[in-house]
């Protein structure tokens, strides 16, 4: 019997979730690049949210993806990590750079919280 004859394909919803926790991901990396750019107090403040979401999505996904038990869990730490990381960026509301990244971490939100009320 192969690995993949033993293991179930994930479902939808979680590649759902694995794909926006990724985007997420990326555009807070892209965000944390422009803050630096742009240097500036408000942007050094919101650069911690981004850092904590940035590596709290990665490691979501790769959680998913490896079946892990702890992985409803981490959903919900992954939602909450989001939420405050798109508050940090509407803080700044004339950087287009920032509403994007606080979308991408609304919708990251939203499959978290999803994934983590199903159980897995």
């Amino acid at each position: 019997m192969t690995q993949s004859q033993m293991m179930p394909a994930l479902t939808q919803q979680v590649q759902d979730c694995i794909e926006a926790c990724m985007n997420c991901h990326s555009m807070c990396e892209e965000t944390m690049s422009s803050c630096m750019q742009k240097g500036g107090q408000q942007q050094m403040q919101v650069m911690r949210a981004l850092m904590d979401c940035s590596e709290t999505t990665r490691m979501c996904a790769d959680m998913m993806m490896r079946r892990s038990p702890m992985s409803a869990e981490m959903c919900t730490l992954c939602a909450k990590v989001c939420d405050m990381c798109a508050e940090a960026c509407m803080s700044m509301p004339d950087d287009q750079q920032m509403m994007r990244c606080a979308e991408a971490c609304r919708r990251c939100a939203e499959t978290c919280r999803a994934m983590a009320g199903a159980g897995m």
